[in-house]
Formats: structure tokens, C-alpha cells, sequence
């Protein structure tokens, strides 16, 4: 098969063409990327000469482009991890989330559509259902959970969302639509809660958390979800959306302190900054049709995943040290400076 993956050079997406280029020699990967601040090639540097893995730089909203390049492979597959998706940044400048969240994958579908594809997959987010109250443990984010955004980012996910659903149900193109939980892992942008936390403690820097640090997150970590993604494009059904969860919830709080406990560092780096606009209380995703249907479930407990991605990170120092020397020092000092 032929597969083209969307966004690959950040993060999940990053992670994901690791996984399967290794796992199908046989299968031809394609990392479509835009390498836009979040795009690292560093995150590909392993996989770069592999036989079965193509580069190609370009924006999943440039039309044109996008057409050229279904005409030239004739994808079997494609996988759309391609999305602006940091929270913080779509408050300061929710345009540019519109654009690539949803007129992109407006285009990707329209390329299926004109030139036919085995399979189009959605990955998007828990963080369309919005939040679930502190106080209520019990309740969890099922399949049928209403969308109901807090944020320009999780409205522009959840927009595509629909696009997905429609063009599945109006031009019968063979969808499927993931839903994760918050991913953790090797290559994640130190923007994110856990990577910042682990650069900044190792260079003895104050810890930003915002609020009191009570807001829950389940967290993934994402060797699973690629795991899981796999599975749902072989397997699962066209048309549906599976909730892919950890069972790994975290206060921010607990997983700062983690941090910070498993670096010999102490809770005197903490500080409280002014809580983020629209924060949401709580994630929680029910994994149930998942792993009844298509057999999956996590495999890596929070205490374990974290300990890996720590080591990462100190095993891979100029990874990540490259890009806090750059750019984002200065959208970092931005952020948190004043606050």
C-alpha cells in the first residue's frame, strides 16, 4: 500500500510514519509536511534514507499542490494528522487554525473525491466534547458525546470533524475519524505541558502552571495511539469514530511534581501563572468501542510512559535544544513573561 501521512514531521505524526515504516517495509510511506514552527526534519532524520519512505514539502491548503501530488502517487491510504493545535496559539491568532484545520482537510477530501482513495482517516481530538466537571469521575467522553468546543482550536477540529462526516455520507468516501486524548512521548514540541516542564526543570528554570494546576488530562502515550491508528485503518469500520484513551488521568499538578520528582528537582521551580481563557475542567475518554471492535487497548501506564519520555529527553538534548534556542524562545517569553 501506498499511505500518505499528513503532518508527519511534528509530533504524533512524526511518531506514526516511525511505526509503520519500520512495521511495513512492504508499504510505500509519504510524509506530506508544510514545515511550518511545529515541523522538524530532525524528527525524521532516522527514517530519511529508508527505501520505503518519501518526502514531500507542501501545505494541505494549497489545492494545487495537493492534487498534483494524488495524480503522481495514487495514495491507497491517507492519514491527516496535518493541524495547528496548540491551544495557547489559537487564542492569539485563531485564523491561521481555520485555514489549516479546516479548509485543509476540506482539500484532502476533495482530492479524495476526485481521484479515489481507500481510505481517508481523521485524527482529531477529545477536546471537541468540550469538558467534564471535576467533581463527576464518572463520567467519561463516549463516541455519542455532543461536540461542544471551548477554544478556536478544538472548533476548527471539530469543524472538520463534520466535513469528514459529510463527505463520508454526501460523496461516499471511505472515512474514519480517531479521537485521542493528550498525547505525551519522544519528539514532543516543548510548547506541550510535559516537555516544557522537563526543559525547562533540567535547565533550572520557573515552571509555569496555569491556574491552581487542578485541570485533568488523560494522557496517551503515543506509541499506542499509533498503534491504534494502524488498527483503524486496516480494520475499522468506514464511517465510524473511535475514542482512543489512556485511563491515565492527571491533575497538571501531579504531572508537573512527577516531572520534577523523576529529575531530582524541586516543587520550588512551580509557578502559578494567570489561568488560560475557556480552560477546560477535565478529559476523559471511554475507550470502550475501540477495544471491543477492532481489540485495542493501552499498553503503557503513565508512570511507565513518562519515565521513557524523560529519558528521551535527556538522551536527545540537541532535539530539543535547537528548537527552544530559536523562535520559540521568544513566542515562549511571550506567553509567560507577564502572566
Amino acid at each position: 500500500m501506498k499511505i500518505i501521512v499528513t503532518g508527519g514531521a511534528g509530533f504524533i505524526g512524526g511518531n506514526f510514519i516511525h511505526y509503520m515504516v519500520n512495521k511495513y517495509p512492504s508499504d510505500m510511506i509519504i510524509c506530506l509536511d508544510a514545515l511550518t514552527y511545529a515541523g522538524n526534519m530532525e524528527t525524521l532524520a532516522s527514517v530519511m534514507d529508508k527505501p520505503n519512505f518519501k518526502f514531500a514539502k507542501g501545505n494541505i491548503v494549497d489545492r494545487e499542490f495537493i492534487y498534483q501530488l494524488f495524480e503522481d502517487e495514487n495514495p491507497d491510504i491517507i492519514v491527516n494528522f496535518a493541524a495547528e493545535s496548540h491551544v495557547d496559539r489559537s487564542i492569539s491568532d485563531p485564523s491561521i487554525f481555520l485555514q489549516t484545520n479546516i479548509i485543509g482537510t476540506g482539500v484532502l477530501l476533495d482530492a479524495c473525491k476526485e481521484y479515489g482513495i481507500k481510505r481517508y482517516h481523521q485524527v482529531s481530538t477529545d477536546e471537541v466534547y468540550g469538558d467534564l466537571p471535576l467533581d463527576r469521575p464518572d463520567l467519561f467522553f463516549t463516541e455519542t458525546t455532543p461536540l461542544h468546543t471551548s477554544s478556536p482550536y478544538s472548533a476548527s477540529k471539530a469543524s472538520a470533524d463534520l466535513l469528514v462526516q459529510a463527505y463520508n455520507r454526501t460523496f461516499k468516501i471511505p472515512t474514519t475519524i480517531s479521537r485521542c486524548s493528550n498525547n505525551y512521548g519522544p519528539y514532543h514540541f516543548p510548547e506541550k505541558l510535559i516537555p516544557l516542564m522537563i526543559a525547562n526543570a533540567l535547565n533550572d528554570k520557573e515552571l509555569p502552571v496555569y491556574g491552581k494546576g487542578d485541570n485533568v488530562r488523560d494522557w496517551l502515550y503515543v506509541e499506542d495511539h499509533c498503534i491504534a491508528i494502524d488498527l483503524i485503518i486496516r480494520k475499522g469500520t468506514v464511517g465510524e469514530v473511535y475514542n482512543i484513551g489512556g485511563h491515565n488521568e492527571r491533575t497538571n499538578l501531579e504531572v508537573v511534581k512527577t516531572v520534577l520528582k523523576e529529575l531530582g528537582k524541586g516543587e520550588e521551580l512551580i509557578r502559578f501563572v494567570t489561568d488560560r481563557a475557556g480552560h477546560d475542567r477535565r478529559y476523559a475518554i471511554d475507550p470502550t468501542k475501540i477495544k471491543n471492535e477492532l481489540g485495542w487497548e493501552p499498553t503503557t501506564t503513565f508512570d511507565e510512559g513518562i519515565k521513557k519520555t524523560i529519558q528521551w529527553y535527556l538522551d536527545n538534548k540537541p532535539w530539543w535544544e535547537n528548537i527552544i534556542s530559536g523562535e520559540y524562545q521568544n513566542y515562549y517569553e511571550k506567553m509567560y513573561a507577564d502572566r
